[in-house]
């Protein structure tokens, strides 16, 4: 069975050479990213993967966390390297230092992630889920709050939760029912009793930390209807005395955990608030009635993250996948008299491996250059520059999160095909990635909401202007592609070029359409969303083939990585940017024949 091994090369190429790392630590409080410092990181964590994560991959999806009395015990070895992780102070890399992190950018936290995702993605979830949970008390809790929570969060001493949904409300939060009730006493000052039962609660009740800080969406009595009327409360397992330490033990407990698909390591627990004698103490973050904006902000986080989990489980099932393709050996070569070869040889494993390469590298490279601008948008110290960065990010977010998703699953469903019937026997390790994989299209808004969202979004409410402007910097890219005399780069500059072409006209589709017809419009929201990612993959792809003839001219670095790179940027343009035209297609066409059959006909009936 393969290691886990990061593959640093071509974190630091993208780092370097597409998300503008050298740019970034200029920016003010990015300065402690510098290459040395970066390079160190990424090492380290490298190592942490594939040394400490990698080998509780499998183990700990076989024991899976189990739940006893109310209490839930992690897989036998999770607590230590939990402790392991908070030691090497992973938890606090991209925290600001004034809560006792790093305070690194965002682009060099990214690949750190991605490491975790790949080495162990069950782990990585309960640090990932504590991120989103730091940056909505960050922007929105009172000084108290902060003070409270904010330092033990950000070591990993303590972990953070993120409560939504409820049996009747998933999608929908308009149906939640959770209440929170106004106290006050000498104690505990102004605070809430918060009841009701959540669940898909992702490391709602655990092992690894002392406390627990739940954020919980709530309705006081007098709230309006709607999801206009949903408050953000902090709702420690533990309640915290003055000093810090930990005081009683709140009412809010773990039911039961669920038994899933994948991701059996990871608890996900039912929780309940509260019982019949009241309910569990919670405290106001931001304003009543204003949760689901602070939650959202919490939501974006977690939807990069989750799209950096497409990005992650991609990689491993590739790297499996390429480990089992060379060594298995079966079948001849097709050339007259072939000898029997490893099946890496055969044309058309070597076709499922190109896409599995291609896509990762596509996905990997989108991804690091939004968290890029995510920095660019926070750090820069030119307004129109942050905002221009902003709407970037803002378009690109539902596209990280449901292409990269979508595509991970493929790749790790090419994995199990490679392996052949020895990826169906769980213990090769392939059918777990995708087993693990298949979540992530759903939670933190499936693909659908993810795809409403760009549509509805940031598209139709905006008049399209951010997706224009992104068109308008794809045509100025076309500029600097057509002073290339390499053929490989001249095929991606027509397959990109038809690929933005079928944007533009689904954009201008969408704005037509949406206000007077807006099933029409949100019939082609999925597709859409593909042929978004698609091509923006491909944008990233044709800047990387670039680079590299640039390099392979100047006879500068390992030619061989950068002769890989305009082979795999031409397989790219060849197999997956050629079908943007047909998605552009099926947008623009295909509304109709969604809507056609009534639900009896789809029945069968």
């Amino acid at each position: 069975m393969s290691r886990y091994t990061a593959p640093l090369k071509e974190m630091k190429f993208v780092l370097n050479e597409l998300a503008g790392l050298g740019a970034i630590s200029k920016l003010p409080g990015c300065e402690d990213a510098s290459p040395d410092t970066v390079e160190a990181i990424l090492e380290e964590a490298g190592r942490f993967a594939s040394g400490v994560l990698d080998p509780l991959n499998r183990s700990g999806d076989v024991e899976g966390s189990r739940w006893k009395d109310g209490a839930v015990s992690t897989p036998k070895g999770f607590k230590e390297a939990y402790q392991q992780f908070v030691e090497g102070g992973w938890a606090a890399l991209p925290i600001d230092a004034q809560w006792g992190g790093q305070g690194l950018p965002r682009v060099v936290a990214t690949p750190v992630e991605e490491m975790w995702c790949s080495a162990n993605m069950s782990f990585s979830l309960c640090p990932m889920l504590t991120q989103g949970a730091i940056h909505a008390i960050e922007l929105r809790g009172s000084d108290a709050l902060k003070k409270i929570f904010l330092p033990k969060m950000s070591t990993g001493e303590w972990t953070g939760t993120m409560n939504l949904t409820e049996p009747q409300a998933g999608s929908d939060l308009a149906l939640l029912r959770a209440r929170a009730e106004r106290r006050r006493d000498e104690k505990l000052g102004d605070h809430y009793l918060i009841s009701g039962q959540k669940i898909f609660i992702t490391y709602g009740e655990h092992d690894l930390t002392d406390n627990i800080v739940h954020l919980v969406l709530a309705r006081t009595p007098d709230a309006p209807e709607g999801v206009k009327g949903i408050s953000l409360f902090v709702v420690p397992k533990f309640l915290v005395n003055a000093d810090g330490s930990l005081g009683a033990r709140n009412d809010a407990r773990c039911a039961s955990i669920e038994h899933k698909l994948g991701i059996h390591a990871s608890p996900t627990a039912v929780m309940v608030f509260g019982g019949e004698g009241g309910g569990a103490t919670g405290y106001l973050v931001g304003e009543e009635n204003r949760g689901l904006e602070t939650m959202f902000i919490m939501m974006n986080a977690a939807r990069f993250a989750v799209g950096l989990e497409g990005v992650a489980i991609a990689e491993r099932a590739m790297q499996r996948a390429v480990a089992y393709a060379r060594e298995r050996v079966q079948g001849r070569e097709l050339v007259a008299g072939g000898k029997a070869v490893a099946i890496v040889r055969h044309p058309d494993v070597r076709r499922m491996l190109m896409l599995m390469k291609s896509q990762t590298e596509a996905m990997r490279a989108l991804a690091y250059a939004v968290a890029a601008a995510t920095d660019l948008a926070r750090h820069h110290p030119d307004e129109a520059t942050r905002k221009l960065n902003l709407a970037l990010v803002d378009l690109m977010i539902p596209v990280v999160k449901g292409w990269s998703t979508e595509t991970g699953i493929e790749v790790a469903s090419l994995g199990v095909q490679v392996h052949g019937g020895m990826g169906f026997i769980e213990e090769t390790g392939a059918a777990q990635h995708l087993r693990d994989a298949r979540i992530t299209t759903i939670y933190e808004g499936t693909t659908g909401i993810q795809a409403n969202d760009l549509v509805g979004r940031k598209i139709a409410r905006e008049g399209g202007i951010s997706a224009k402007a992104w068109l308008a910097m794809l045509r100025g890219f076309d500029g600097e592609l057509a002073g290339s005399a390499n053929a490989d780069v001249q095929a991606l500059r027509g397959a990109l070029a038809a690929g933005a072409r079928a944007v533009a006209e689904c954009v201008d589709f969408i704005l037509a359409t949406a206000g007077k017809d807006p099933n029409a419009a949100f019939a082609g929201a999925v597709p859409f969303l593909r042929l978004m990612g698609i091509v923006a993959g491909g944008w990233q792809m044709a800047r990387s083939a670039r680079v590299a003839e640039g390099k392979l001219a100047a006879q500068a670095g390992d030619r061989k990585f950068y002769a890989a790179k305009l082979a795999t940027a031409r397989f790219y343009a060849d197999h997956v940017l050629s079908q943007a035209p047909g998605l552009g297609s099926t947008v623009i066409n295909g509304a109709s024949s969604v809507m056609t059959l009534d639900e009896e006909q789809l029945a069968g009936e």
